[in-house]
């Protein structure tokens, strides 16, 4: 059970909502000290709504990683991501939107009205500022993004780096409602451990793919189990056109292979334990596009 808290204690959810590939999923392992959200560079890599919970002495913060909003979403997975994004706002006691410094799109101005949509109150985080040189060019910027909307503060941060990232939890923290904890002590996310392990899967495939295979892959978990002092997994990989199952396999199977070992090297790494691991690929035509399968996988 949590500890009782102080009368100025403060709990609550903080939706981080952006367009595609800012740094969100960056951001929340930041802030939480941990890896809970894959990170690689393509866009559209979070498909989730995450939580990863960050404690100070007098707060207690869900923070909540999810999809990029996406203009023009066509695919059935898009405009799921969509949705799921829209949710988590909603949900929100306060909304953090990250934007890159320098930098203001048309996806950026989507999830700003999202926000004002909503009626929640909001922080703007402006990531990469480490990449702003001299940093007198970040001035004229924050003046410009601070008459777009009434936000509570605007933080300059480097979620890469680490970087700002303490002023913007406590911004964060005294700005939620005073309320006790809202999760046990040792809870760190409430995502479980195959969902874990199925999304590490997910980034090493993307990483080493890079752009042969496009959006069409997902990952199921099939079976988990103590064996031998160890964790056996075995795990499908679903994509959606024959053609790309050689390419994930690779020539004589090297490709799945080295996915597999640099899963397995990250999975132990992260839950302090030896992982064996099983991965087989399979097709499944047009997933991407198809309600019912979206279901299935766990991503509607």
């Amino acid at each position: 059970m949590a500890e009782t808290p102080s009368p100025e204690f403060r709990s609550g959810f903080a939706a981080l909502v952006g367009r595609p590939n800012v740094g969100k999923s960056t951001l929340l392992n930041a802030l939480v000290g941990q890896k809970l959200s894959i990170v690689t560079p393509r866009p559209q890599t979070t498909r989730h709504r995450i939580v990863g919970i960050s404690r100070l002495p007098d707060a207690e913060i869900a923070f909540v990683d999810t999809p990029g909003l996406h203009h023009h979403a066509t695919r059935a997975l898009n405009k799921a991501m969509n949705r799921t994004a829209a949710s988590a706002l909603e949900d929100a006691d306060i909304v953090v939107q990250l934007v890159e410094a320098l930098r203001w799109t048309a996806e950026d101005d989507l999830a700003l009205e999202r926000i004002k949509s909503s009626g929640r109150p909001a922080i703007l985080a402006v990531n990469k500022v480490d990449r702003v040189h001299p940093r007198e060019r970040l001035f004229p910027y924050l003046a410009e993004t601070a008459r777009r909307h009434d936000f509570l503060a605007i933080v300059p941060i480097s979620a890469l780096k680490g970087k700002g990232i303490e002023d913007l939890r406590r911004t964060i923290a005294a700005n939620m409602p005073k309320s006790p904890a809202l999760f046990p002590t040792v809870e760190l996310t409430d995502r479980s451990r195959e969902f874990r392990i199925a999304e590490m899967i997910r980034e090493k495939l993307t990483l080493e793919l890079n752009q042969e295979v496009p959006y069409g892959i997902a990952v199921e978990i099939e079976r988990i189990a103590e064996e031998d002092g160890q964790l056996a997994v075995d795990a499908a990989i679903w994509v959606d056109r024959e053609g790309q199952k050689p390419i994930v396999i690779g020539a004589k199977g090297e490709r799945l292979k080295r996915v597999g070992r640099s899963s397995r090297l990250a999975l132990n790494e992260i839950f302090g334990a030896r992982l064996h691991l099983t991965l087989w690929v399979k097709v499944r035509e047009n997933w991407a596009d198809n309600a019912r399968a979206l279901q299935e996988l766990g991503l509607e």
